[in-house]
């Protein structure tokens, strides 16, 4: 059924030239589409994209996976059979095809995208499926929950996502085949509930937009949602994108673009942040200083050197608003009860300088976190004095309701500030399934 899938999406996507004058085939979508689901069940906030994983029983079983933009590929709950038949898997188990030890592609990854750190397990030649033959190929992924190593079999996977031209969901179906591992149920404890595996939508080779073709364009775009009562949603592909109530608008129309950057020994994005500006105020960021993007880190966090001066310049821009105790993992936090305006109003934007005169707007929604009625903090983390990978991280707190693109294609990463501003939310999109035409 997914090879199906896979050889018409390849098909109906060829060009004739045999003949002049033949009218060239052009999709009806221009990206695939999936929802995107908050989660507050776990020890931080996570978000989760839904994927059809097995058709049986004339139906596709589906699965929930966290979005993470780090991981050097996919792993989720899962049993290897090497020898899959109908009625063969158990009951709501999902059965994927084992990938043997001897094979060029888990030399790969042992060697390239395995992590390798000291606590993790060594890797073995001695694990073998009953009735097989050949071993099977354990590596080494990280819960990006806990930061603890699990060990998982890689396999062959078939996933299956919805189609859509950017303000509608298509019937029409795409069925990638990645190159995945299997772990087993009990390293998903540390999960939101329902959440059963890790989707990597890095620059790795084997995360899921490796496995995406023509005619999808290499562009990941983004909306989390600020709660969970409603999905975001999640586009790979080119747009347009467009939100309800303005489904004539093509949020591309709102994005800036900057340099997206590479780091040695990560598969994740990275920007140049040259300063941070509050209330005309600059912080300016050492040279040679990196910021990285984290879809498992709920807030920002800062090198110490940086945080501090962040936190008094935010400080002296707030001076006439009383201070409440602070709340972990926050240090600076503020009373609001007594003050009869919004707090939208009370507070200063936060700007990310970027290279070419653009910056980013941070807006009060997405830098002050409610904490109860009559207290928000300002929602930045204390990295420590050596952040051992990089003096900023971009956390999810600051994407909520807005729009980012990563764009593979060109190397650049486009934003929008808070999508309220134009009378929208990431919860908008149109989940309404649509024939194609």
């Amino acid at each position: 059924m997914h090879l199906l899938i896979q050889l018409t999406v390849m098909v109906v996507a060829f060009i004739s030239h045999e003949h002049k004058g033949v009218a060239q085939y052009v999709q009806p979508y221009t990206s695939i589409v999936v929802p995107v689901i908050k989660h507050t069940d776990a020890a931080k906030p996570l978000y989760s994209v839904q994927i059809m994983t097995s058709f049986a029983n004339s139906q596709y079983m589906k699965a929930n996976f966290l979005i993470d933009i780090d991981a050097p590929l996919i792993w989720h709950d899962c049993i290897l059979k090497w020898n899959i038949s109908p009625g063969s898997c158990p009951s709501n188990t999902l059965c994927t095809s084992p990938v043997s030890c001897e094979e060029d592609y888990c030399t790969d990854v042992r060697t390239t995208y395995s992590n390798q750190n000291p606590s993790c397990p060594p890797v073995t030649n001695s694990s073998t499926l009953p009735g097989w033959g050949y071993c099977t190929c354990p590596v080494n992924v990280v819960d990006p929950v806990t930061g603890v190593c699990v060990q998982a079999l890689l396999n062959y996977d078939d996933f299956t996502v919805n189609t859509s031209n950017g303000r509608n969901v298509f019937s029409g179906l795409y069925g990638p085949s990645p190159n995945a591992a299997c772990a087993p149920t009990s390293s998903f404890e540390s999960f939101p509930v329902n959440v059963t595996g890790v989707m990597a939508f890095s620059s790795s080779p084997y995360a899921l937009p490796a496995y995406l073709y023509q005619p999808l364009k290499k562009i990941l775009a983004l909306c989390l949602p600020s709660n969970s009562s409603a999905p975001g949603v999640l586009f790979f592909g080119n747009g347009p994108y467009s939100l309800l109530p303005h489904s004539d608008v093509d949020l591309r129309s709102l994005l800036s673009y900057t340099p997206l950057l590479k780091q040695p020994d990560s598969f994740g994005y990275f920007i140049d942040v040259k300063s941070i500006v509050i209330k005309h105020v600059s912080i300016d960021i050492p040279e040679h200083t990196t910021t990285k993007f984290s879809t498992t880190e709920a807030y920002t966090t800062l090198r110490t050197d940086i945080y501090n001066r962040v936190i008094q310049t935010f400080s002296m821009a707030t001076i006439g608003i009383p201070h409440a105790k602070p709340v972990a993992p926050f240090t600076l936090c503020f009373r609001t009860f007594n003050i009869g305006i919004r707090v939208g109003l009370m507070f200063p934007d936060m700007d990310f300088s970027l290279p070419d005169g653009k910056k980013w707007t941070i807006s009060p929604t997405n830098s002050m976190k409610q904490i109860t009625k009559d207290v928000v903090c300002l929602a930045i983390v204390d990295g420590g004095v050596a952040s051992h990978e990089h003096a900023i991280v971009i956390g999810t707190f600051q994407f909520e309701d807005n729009f980012i693109v990563f764009d593979l294609e060109n190397s650049t990463f486009g934003f929008s500030s808070s999508l309220l501003g134009e009378q929208t939310s990431c919860s908008n999109f149109n989940f309404t399934l649509t024939d194609i035409t």
